[in-house]
């Protein structure tokens, strides 16, 4: 296969505080520099990307030294934590941005799908969006009319598609975008995270149209995901950055393997001390336990255990209503096995005279075979989400006597365990 994409020596830097990459002066101070063949004296400034780390330094390199080749009909993954550069990766190579220093050298078109709702505009309809999101992608009038039906009945919309986009939800622009971009037939299709606003049944169709454009066409695609399970089904190579560099490139397998098992996908159980917080910090998670029914801290647990986990959270309030909490069990790989809500079992809290506040979930029957989980978990006031945090702690299982039946269930590639028994009915 011949290479269609190549990144030499790609570095992005940027100026911490400010909006653009310097002042006037220094503007002035690298023209001048560059027009007498001489190297930019601010290149030889900077701090290496550690997003939870505080600045010492004016300038920081989102991307450093990158290089990397893509071959026709390969999809490419690109894995790492938030800040890693993967988005500032994809926006250089989109024409988005452009790099500080290196080049990329690509053959045919490329169509981006970077944020929600770009390149959308809110007032028109999402006919009229398609026929000038396509145009602003390369594609003709003939050649959108041709398509314009495949793109509405792709993307699930056509009860809405002439109503303004902005009375669309977040998932139906994605969806309407997605489309546009599929059907345009480029060479590169370039998409980042947008897939985790859609539902599963979106998300399902849409890898389908990526696996159909590699294998089917011979286009090449670059994914970005943070959901290992996608990456895997989906990605031939895939390449983990870390602080703005290149730390693994391979296969997809080893790159998942090297990605979880690397020192930054640790999780902290420190809550206080995690700044990837999402919320509007009203309530905020601190510590969490798993306990028996008799308040025993439970170093070991069993599938078919009964668990209590519990949840502390401290507000700057001490009135607080409407409060909803869960949280959710994922494998490893990012697959999603398991959500224990408030919200399904119908249960609202309140916060008054105190600053803290403990949930806590009874799980009669563990129901998780044995291996290493990884777990989030959120809370709710008033419908707004008040705190957030992803990969919030680990918890490992060990295989138990999930059934009462005397015996270990047996190792198998389930992973998720519901009691049952069968039975020979006398009719049908």
């Amino acid at each position: 296969m011949s290479t269609i994409l190549k990144a030499q020596n790609i570095s992005k830097q940027y100026r911490l505080g400010l909006v653009g990459t310097g002042s006037l002066k220094h503007d002035l101070n690298r023209w001048w520099h560059k027009i007498n063949g001489k190297e930019d004296p601010y290149l030889k400034m900077g701090a290496v990307n550690y997003r939870d780390k505080k600045a010492t330094e004016e300038y920081i390199w989102a991307l450093r030294d990158i290089n990397y080749e893509v071959k026709t009909g390969e999809v490419l993954g690109l894995i790492g934590q938030n800040g890693a550069g993967k988005s500032t990766l994809l926006k250089i190579l989109s024409r988005v941005t452009s790099p500080t220093t290196g080049t990329i050298k690509t053959k045919g078109r490329i169509a981006s799908l970077l944020e929600v709702g770009t390149g959308f505009h809110g007032e028109l309809t999402g006919r009229e969006n398609i026929y000038m999101n396509g145009a602003v992608l390369g594609m003709t009038k003939q050649e959108i009319n041709r398509k314009i039906d495949e793109i509405i009945d792709f993307s699930g919309c056509e009860m809405y598609i002439d109503t303004p986009i902005k009375r669309y939800s977040s998932g139906m622009t994605v969806r309407l975008g997605f489309a546009v971009a599929a059907h345009l037939e480029p060479e590169i299709l370039v998409v980042d995270e947008v897939l985790a606003v859609g539902d599963a049944e979106f998300q399902k169709k849409a890898i389908g149209k990526m696996q159909d454009l590699s294998r089917g066409q011979g286009r090449t695609v670059l994914f970005v995901s943070h959901n290992m399970a996608s990456i895997q089904s989906l990605c031939t190579r895939t390449i983990v950055l870390e602080n703005g560099g290149m730390s693994f490139g391979g296969n997809t397998n080893d790159a998942i393997n090297f990605y979880l098992n690397s020192k930054n996908s640790v999780i902290t159980e420190n809550f206080q001390d995690r700044i990837d917080r999402e919320g509007n910090g009203k309530l905020e998670f601190i510590d969490y336990s798993l306990t028996d029914e008799k308040n025993k801290r439970l170093t070991s647990l069993y599938s078919g255990q009964k668990v209590i986990f519990k949840l502390k959270c401290r507000s700057r309030s001490q009135n607080l209503q409407n409060l909803k909490v869960s949280f959710t069990v994922y494998k490893k790989n990012g697959e999603l096995l398991a959500t224990f809500m408030s919200q399904l079992t119908n249960e609202s809290f309140s916060l008054k005279n105190s600053n803290e506040i403990i949930f806590g979930c009874i799980i009669e029957k563990l129901p998780f075979m044995g291996g290493k989980y990884n777990c989030s978990i959120i809370v709710w006031e008033n419908e707004n989400i008040a705190d957030y945090l992803q990969n919030a702690f680990e918890i490992e299982v060990i295989d138990g006597d999930f059934f009462g039946k005397g015996k270990i269930v047996p190792k198998s590639h389930v992973s998720v365990l519901v009691n049952h028994h069968w039975y020979l009915p006398s009719n049908f």
